[in-house]
This record gives C-alpha cells, sequence and structure tokens, in this order.
C-alpha cells in the first residue's frame, strides 16, 4: 500500500512542472471547494436530488483533493478522489444536461470538468514529483 504513495523518480524539470501544476489546479479545487465542504451534506441545495454522503464525497474530493495537490501529499488518492468527482461533473453536463464540450456563448459546458479529469489522471499516473510530502515521507520508486 505504502508503495503507491511513492513517486516515480523523475526529472527536476518534470517536478517542476507537476510542482506548478499542482500548485494551480489544486489551488483552484481548494476555491472549488471552500463553499462546499462548508456545507458538505447540502450545498447542492433543498432540491437536490443527490444523496447528502455523494455531496459530502465530492465537497471533500475537491478541497482536500486540492491541499493535497498543492502540498504532493497522498497525491494518488487524492486524484483518485478529484477524478471520480470529475467524471461525474463531465457525465452529468455532456449526458444527462446535454450541454457542449465548450460554449461560445458563456453557457455551461463540460470543457473545465473535463480538464480537470485529465490532471487528476495525470498526476495519478505520474505521481506529484521530486517536490512533494510524498516523496519526503515515503521516498521514491527504484
Amino acid at each position: 500500500m505504502i508503495r503507491l504513495f511513492k513517486p516515480h523518480r523523475l526529472s527536476a524539470r518534470l517536478s517542476t512542472g507537476l510542482l506548478i501544476l499542482r500548485l494551480v489546479v489544486g489551488s483552484a479545487f481548494v476555491f472549488h471547494g471552500l463553499g462546499k465542504i462548508q456545507n458538505p451534506f447540502g450545498w447542492m441545495g433543498p432540491n437536490a436530488t443527490v444523496p447528502a454522503v455523494l455531496q459530502a464525497l465530492a465537497a471533500a474530493s475537491e478541497f482536500g483533493g486540492g491541499l493535497a495537490w498543492i502540498a504532493g501529499l497522498l497525491t494518488p488518492l487524492a486524484s483518485l478522489g478529484v477524478a471520480c468527482t470529475m467524471t461525474v461533473a463531465v457525465w452529468t453536463h455532456a449526458v444527462t444536461l446535454h450541454d457542449p464540450f465548450v460554449s461560445l456563448k458563456g453557457a455551461r459546458s463540460y470543457e473545465l470538468a473535463g480538464a480537470y479529469l485529465c490532471v487528476a489522471v495525470l498526476l495519478f499516473l505520474a505521481g506529484p514529483g521530486r517536490f512533494s510530502l510524498d516523496r519526503i515521507f515515503f521516498g521514491e520508486k527504484t
């Protein structure tokens, strides 16, 4: 299990890119999740069809996942949570609401959720890089 949290041995150049990505996208997730985590079981409103426990999991994955990405701590676990949340978001917008991938008129779309899903998959597969708490606590894969 601990081996899952050991980052791959990556160059300083690639690790710097992953650090920048983690800081920027992690910060965005903290802000996206901040309002949700303040009312985790009801942030979708009283008429929501999504069960409260799933709303809480989404709030935790966005806020907690953002913090974890920033720190580079438990990155695969955070990435899995974010990927699940973004998969639901993409599905909801694309299949349920029939929103376009990109809206040229500023309406709803699933472009951002799709991009965040790709970042989550990347960080799950590549890991956080050298500059992370995962590397400090768990070492590197050899």
